[in-house]
């Protein structure tokens, strides 16, 4: 597709390379399908195919067929088009341009800007995040019922589980884990899990000293917010990935995404575009990890367990994790490892409506899209959903009937659940007959 530049883009360096992307783009309209919008509300404006042209309006400084801000906002940035792609258009690094470029005269109300302004003065910091948290679940039966709408994560959140022990053997190797914005406030055992799972391989786990990645920015139209993060997590980490260490584990799936795309992000920035190329190589997520060590035999044996209903369990395969990292059929395989029965979910690749900020921004369409994603769940008839990103599991959660839980806790459990029949079993005293 080809774009004509406006004056007003043409000396812009990120105006171009949307013009490039948007080149690459032959209309042919295959991303369609797998597009969770466009199959909620069946409008063409609400898919890849009509926000790109969209974008090119916009781009050409044309009046645009649309309304364009109501349907850019309406993206999850899930990048299932990307998946099903033939040209491998770029449309989500796509999408964060054009909110760069015409955010600032988004024309938003007061209030819109208010809430995403809010938005991003919490929940990317650890400490007021934790701290306004506590106080929602203090005051959940006193918010007013618009707040609980707009801002599901500190108003219906289930209780954490408190974090386990954290290894403290010493090992030869050692691996960074990222602990991010909210997942230590909503789930702290989940790091904890992967600790003492890595442990069993001889792996030290440390903590990063780093914050947000920068993600809500970067989605949010606030590059220069984002990119402040990346460097401050870079500069926090510089000296322990100086010391040796293996890997950046990454536990929850849209961190991973992000920090893969440093060195892309900061690749103009001459004080860090060579720091962030080794940041994004070093970054794992844990599925590739634990993968890796199961294939080097540095895991035990499970024993195979029992078919029973009780281990049906529905893996909700994040898109930050099969799209944006396409790694499809991991964490399937470790499930199995671990004893557990995946069941087959239909249309896997949809999005469950989280999308990081967009449960909040725009709550109705994340309800309805969390909807269609728990009746193709629920009609498998698990015991339980399993997930990899934090954000899916607290969004799934607040409507879920049956548990939803990250899947590291579940193979933590297996593999603690079989140290203990071997240690039963050896220190058995054994029958005597005569």
């Amino acid at each position: 597709m080809e774009v004509v530049l406006a004056d007003k883009f043409r000396e812009s360096a990120i105006a171009q390379e949307a013009q490039s992307i948007i080149g690459d783009c032959v209309q042919c309209g295959l991303c369609v399908p797998s597009c969770p919008t466009h199959r909620l509300l069946g409008d063409d404006w609400d898919s890849p195919r009509g926000r790109i042209n969209l974008f090119r309006e916009l781009l050409e400084d044309k009046p645009p067929s649309a309304d364009a801000r109501l349907h850019i906002d309406r993206c999850l940035t899930c990048r299932a088009c990307e998946a099903v792609c033939p040209e491998h258009v770029r449309y989500g690094r796509l999408l964060d341009i054009t909110r760069e470029l015409f955010e600032p005269g988004a024309g938003r109300s007061l209030k819109d800007r208010l809430l995403r302004r809010a938005v991003r003065a919490v929940v990317p910091h650890r400490g007021r995040f934790t701290a306004l948290l506590a106080l929602g679940r203090v005051a959940r039966k006193l918010l007013p019922a618009a707040l609980r709408e707009r801002v599901p994560l500190l108003s219906r959140v289930p209780e954490p589980r408190p974090a386990g022990p954290w290894p403290t053997r010493a090992h030869g190797r050692a691996m960074l884990v990222w602990e991010g914005c909210v997942q230590p406030a909503l789930a702290p055992d989940i790091n904890a899990a992967t600790a003492r799972v890595l442990d069993r391989c001889g792996i030290r786990l440390q903590p990063a000293r780093a914050g947000c990645c920068g993600a809500m920015s970067q989605h949010m139209a606030a590059p220069a917010e984002a990119r402040e993060l990346m460097r401050r997590n870079i500069d926090a980490c510089w000296s322990q990935i100086e010391s040796g260490v293996e890997a950046i584990v990454i536990t929850a799936s849209g961190c991973a995404a992000h920090l893969r795309d440093y060195a892309d992000l900061l690749r103009d920035d001459p004080a860090y575009a060579d720091k962030a190329r080794r940041f994004a190589a070093l970054t794992r997520d844990i599925a590739e990890v634990v993968t890796a060590e199961l294939d080097a035999g540095r895991l035990p044996v499970i024993p195979p367990r029992p078919r029973t209903p009780d281990r049906r369990v529905a893996w909700q395969a994040p898109c930050s994790l099969q799209h944006a990292q396409g790694l499809k059929g991991v964490v399937d395989r470790l499930l199995k490892y671990a004893g557990y029965t995946p069941t087959p979910i239909a249309y896997p690749f949809l999005c469950c409506g989280a999308a990081g900020s967009y449960s909040i921004l725009q709550p109705e369409m994340a309800r309805d899209l969390r909807a269609a994603k728990l009746e193709t769940i629920m009609a498998t008839r698990p015991k339980m959903i399993v997930t990899a990103n934090i954000g899916c599991l607290h969004h799934l959660a607040e409507a879920a009937t049956i548990p939803v839980r990250h899947w590291i806790d579940l193979l933590d459990e297996a593999l603690a659940e079989t140290e203990r029949q071997v240690a039963s079993s050896s220190t058995a005293t054994p029958s005597r007959q005569g």
